[in-house]
């Protein structure tokens, strides 16, 4: 709608057949002819370039809209019913970066810890579909999941809270990171932990151009867990059984019809990741389409968009499976007059997925091979057993006219059985987001002053739709007859259903309500002194279904900023926040942060330079007040927490009912917002004409008084197990420190007829518990000190091989039971026992990244030819093999690491303990035993992209471009624990996918 309105305004501008001519000469601000610059007119696509006097000459229609680009300048925009003999270019840049609440010229962004990038130039050469994908390799300090090492950060599209996915990468303008405490103040409580800013295209000035783009690719698994066949799993299950004191359960009998395969409805061993239920591929198809233009009064950008994914699991009701999404969206900028001018942006998105009633991945993972045999063929059946055949043939489900259902007593559902006749499922989920702006120049009233406001509504449903049949399945007696197998009789289990209807279930709906308001101001003062003020008003709340409060977020904002001769910079900003999470008193916090940067680079001594183009010194410290330590719905920390219970804990009445209330929380009115204090050092700019750029950042920064509720500050009667009660608040205590560095460089170089560019991306950081409230009898366990994201575990000392090695060792009862081929301990406090006590720090787990992680791009362009590559990596963190694939026991499935088991035999060699049919409490915790490095490098992403030249496509052709690109991504892992890294248990596996895409201009 937005669109047409715009495009309505286009027409409305009629054409003149009479042209006028424009004349004029352009000028530096030193009076001095600006040689090379572009004046064009972009809605009838002509243009012309100024010469060494700086004049140029253009024919256009009256009132036609000019522009004026020349580089180093910042541009200019006339119409040619104004235009002067000469105008004044002034020098800077055309390149301005979204930050809080506004948007700045790139060279004058002074909060330390702002970066961003420009996903149109990285599109061109890298297409993905994900808006945040990959952007670590060109953005410090980001690693794909948090911001310096925090996670939760505030995502805003177009300034709303929106998820990242919402705006697709071909829809989007710029992405913007802010890291530093200057950069995120201005946004609140919810912006403590980063902000990363979404802001999507708008239309420009000029013919109506329309961008289309088509892909189609693959997806391959990268890698299967390897379980064991059913005569090998019964091998070693016997052998398991040995180990426990058992009798064999398995005869040698029973093994070898398995592991001969003749008839595997008799003898099954399944293999879930089998070519017979599995295809090898698996498809993916999107589509967009972008048209934008128009002219001074209204500019406008629209973008439709599609995309199906298909499924892997090629069996049943499974071959329907499916992935659709479907969008539009639409920005319309108008100018209403000189003074205001407003902006519009509506997007719509509708998803639907359909899948089948079945969890057929994490029954890959815990059915055992040997269990049943998915499908019974009927055609088995004994010649003349009239009974059995009738049973068979009454079946509501025979698949490919010949098999029945297989299960048994214990497996009456099924992945199998399901899938075929279980029914199938539906989600369905609706999201309209709409947003609106207006900015108004009050210079009328005091120069410099200008007024902008915002306003925003999403809404979002989805909810399951499932038809969900019983079905029947069968067990089968098998006889063997003249050497042949034959049924001899037909169990069945459950019965046949479909009753028809359709259950909805899993509703829910999400609402965001947005707004801003803010008051700008900007003057020189005197020659050189250039002074500017914000003063804002913002806040967003939620509704979400299920959560009777609304998460809210408001906050006023101001920010004072001072530069002298635009070298050296002072900037603060101070936040008043509101949160109702607290008590009456406590709900007011405080942000002030300040920053000062030195533009190195402007100094007269660095004019003439051959080595530094710019750089940049800047120094922020600031302290942040959020609420982020409670949980999302959690409203009532400060309060005393009752529960009425229907009986009694204690009567005082024979044979009357009683009601007793229970303590669940001890109320603290003092408890208020924890506090992100911080300081960081940030240093960027360009060496060697810019064929460097760079940009680092130092912070160390201190989340203090995280909310908890430590039961070791208070005395134990505080809380009782029967009744469950406890006394004990919510307060202000744990203190969490992280410091470190983030950096980005990139170079690039003309070499012979190629274009290189490399970029460097990454963060290092540490982090440290500051304060912990604990009470370990041992002082190396306490958390305190210790990286927030710590391993704990015993630490493993090989094997015991004998029950000598075990009485002489110290007691590990406490474990379990203790046998010849379970793990042994260290005692770590010498009290001759392995217990709890005995766990130390064994690593980090990374969990919000490892503590090095980084990324890596490389382009070539020649000619028409470009190649893309980009890698990440990271170093320092561990993880623990403790999933159902290496934590193996009872009647679990097994895997292939079993082979490797502790026997007599293999005393010396086994990597893996003794197997159990018990519950191996002993081996299966904690210990570095399980430990692994999660070091990697991954080859993300390759992409060839070939731009057909224009004599090919012809001057008369109404194609203006045609690119053609194929790329992989998710390519290859290089690590120690390669197998490892691309294991997926319990979920579908990992894929590498592989693109054609083709993409055309109009």
């Amino acid at each position: 709608m937005f669109a047409l309105i715009a495009l309505t305004s286009l027409n409305l501008t009629a054409q003149s057949e009479e042209q006028i001519v424009v004349e004029a000469r352009i000028l530096d601000e030193s009076g001095d002819p600006v040689q090379g610059a572009i004046v064009q007119n972009k809605q009838d696509d002509v243009f012309t370039i100024t010469d060494e006097t700086g004049q140029f000459t253009i024919s256009v229609n009256p009132g036609s809209f000019l522009q004026i680009t020349a580089e180093g300048f910042k541009s200019v925009s006339i119409t040619a019913d104004e235009y002067q003999e000469d105008l004044v270019l002034v020098k800077g840049s055309n390149s301005e970066v979204q930050i809080a609440f506004q948007k700045v010229e790139e060279g004058e962004i002074v909060a330390g810890g702002t970066s961003y990038v420009n996903l149109p130039e990285i599109l061109e050469k890298n297409y993905t579909t994900y808006s945040l994908d990959g952007l670590n390799a060109f953005v410090g300090g980001f690693n794909g999941g948090n911001i310096w090492g925090m996670g939760n950060y505030l995502v805003l599209v177009d300034g709303v809270p929106r998820s990242p996915g919402s705006a697709l990468p071909v829809e989007i303008e710029q992405v913007s990171f802010l890291k530093g405490v200057t950069a995120v103040s201005l946004y609140g409580s919810r912006a403590a932990q980063g902000v990363i800013q979404i802001t999507t295209k708008h239309g420009e000035v000029g013919k109506q151009q329309i961008s289309a783009r088509v892909d189609a690719g693959l997806f391959v698994p990268k890698r299967y867990p390897q379980y064991l066949g059913s005569a090998e799993y019964m091998t070693y299950y016997n052998e398991a059984r040995t180990n426990d004191g058992l009798n064999p359960l398995y005869s040698e009998e029973e093994i070898f019809n398995h592991a001969s395969g003749s008839n595997p409805y008799r003898y099954p061993s399944v293999n879930f990741y089998s070519d017979d239920y599995l295809k090898p591929v698996y498809e993916r198809y999107d589509a967009t389409v972008e048209i934008s233009g128009g002219n001074e009064a209204a500019r406008y950008y629209t973008d439709i968009g599609f995309f199906r994914t298909g499924n892997q699991i090629d069996f049943g009701e499974a071959v329907n499976n499916k992935t659709e999404r479907f969008n539009v969206r639409g920005n319309v900028d108008l100018k209403l007059n000189d003074w205001i001018s407003a902006s519009l942006g509506a997007n719509a998105i509708y998803y639907s997925g359909r899948g089948v009633n079945a969890n057929y991945w994490g029954d890959a993972a815990t059915v055992r091979p040997n269990r049943f045999a998915p499908l019974i063929p009927i055609d088995f059946i004994s010649e003349g057993n009239e009974s059995t055949r009738i049973l068979a043939q009454n079946s509501s489900n025979i698949i490919d006219d010949r098999f029945l259902l297989g299960g048994s007593q214990l497996d009456q559902t099924n992945a199998f059985a399901s899938i075929y006749a279980g029914g199938y499922n539906t989600f369905t989920s609706r999201e309209f987001q709409f947003n609106t702006a207006i900015d108004a120049d009050l210079n009328r009233a005091l120069k410099g002053l200008t007024f902008n406001t915002m306003f925003g509504v999403d809404y979002s449903t989805s909810y399951n739709q499932s038809y969900n049949n019983e079905y029947s399945v069968y067990a089968a007696d098998w006889v063997n007859v003249n050497g042949e197998d034959e049924i001899e009789r037909l169990v069945r289990y459950g019965e046949d259903a479909r009753t028809g209807i359709q259950n909805i279930n899993n509703s829910a709906y999400q609402q965001t309500i947005s707004f801003s308001s803010q008051l700008n101001y900007e003057t020189e003062l005197a020659e050189d002194h250039n002074l500017s003020a914000m003063l804002v008003a913002a806040g967003w709340q939620q509704t979400i279904s299920g959560q009777y409060h609304r998460i809210s977020s408001a906050n006023l904002g101001l920010q004072l900023a001072y530069n002298y001769k635009n070298r050296y910079y002072v900037l603060f900003n101070e936040a008043v926040v509101h949160s109702a999470r607290f008590a009456k008193g406590e709900r007011t916090g405080y942000s002030p942060t300040a920053t000062i940067a030195w533009k190195i680079g402007r100094e007269p001594f660095l004019e003439n330079s051959s080595v530094v183009n710019d750089l940049e010194l800047s120094v922020s410290a600031g302290v942040l007040s959020t609420d982020m330590g409670l949980q999302a719905n959690q409203y009532y920390a400060h309060q005393n927490i009752f529960s009425q219970t229907e009986g009694a804990w204690f009567s005082w009445r024979d044979g009357a009912l009683t009601r007793s209330t229970n303590s669940l929380q001890g109320g603290n009115p003092d408890l208020t917002f924890a506090r992100r204090k911080e300081i960081n050092v940030e240093l960027k700019g360009s060496l060697f004409n810019n064929s460097i750029n760079f940009q680092t950042a130092f912070f160390a920064n201190r989340m203090k008084g995280n909310i908890i509720q430590a039961s070791v500050l208070y005395p134990n009667y505080f809380s009782t197990f029967f009744p469950a009660s406890s006394f004990i608040p919510y307060i202000n205590y744990n203190n969490d420190d992280r410091i470190g560095f983030d950096f980005d460089i990139t170079y690039s170089k003309t070499i012979g007829s190629i274009d290189w560019t490399v970029g460097l991306a990454g963060i290092y950081y540490d982090t440290k518990a500051a304060q912990r409230a604990e009470l370990y009898e041992n002082d190396y366990q306490n958390r305190e000190g210790k990286p927030l994201d710590a391993i704990w575990g015993l630490q493993s000392d090989g094997f015991f091989n004998s029950e000598d090695e075990i009485a002489s060792a110290p007691s590990q009862s406490a474990l379990g039971n203790v046998a010849p081929g379970d793990i042994r301990y260290v005692d770590q406090n010498g009290d001759g026992i392995i217990n709890n006590e005995d766990e130390v720090y064994l690593g980090k787990w990374g969990w919000s990244g490892a503590p090095l992680s980084a990324g890596i791009h490389l382009s070539a362009k020649w000619k028409n030819l470009t190649f893309f590559a980009l890698a990440t990596g990271q170093t320092g963190a561990h993880a623990m093999k403790n999933s159902s694939y290496f934590w193996i026991d009872g009647e679990d499935k097994y895997s292939t690491v079993v082979r490797d088991r502790w026997t007599p035999e293999t005393a010396d060699t086994a990597t893996y303990p003794r197997l159990t049919t018990q519950n191996g409490e002993n081996n299966f915790r904690s210990s570095d035993f399980w430990m692994y490095s999660t070091d990697r490098i991954d080859l993300a992403k390759v992409q060839v992209s070939y731009d057909i030249p224009s004599k090919i496509l012809g001057s008369d052709s109404f194609l203006r471009n045609l690119n053609i690109y194929v790329s992989g991504a998710n390519l290859f892992t290089f690590s120690s624990e390669r197998e490892l890294m691309e294991l997926n248990i319990g979920g579908a596996p990992q894929t590498r996918f592989y693109n054609l895409g083709l993409k055309a201009l109009f």
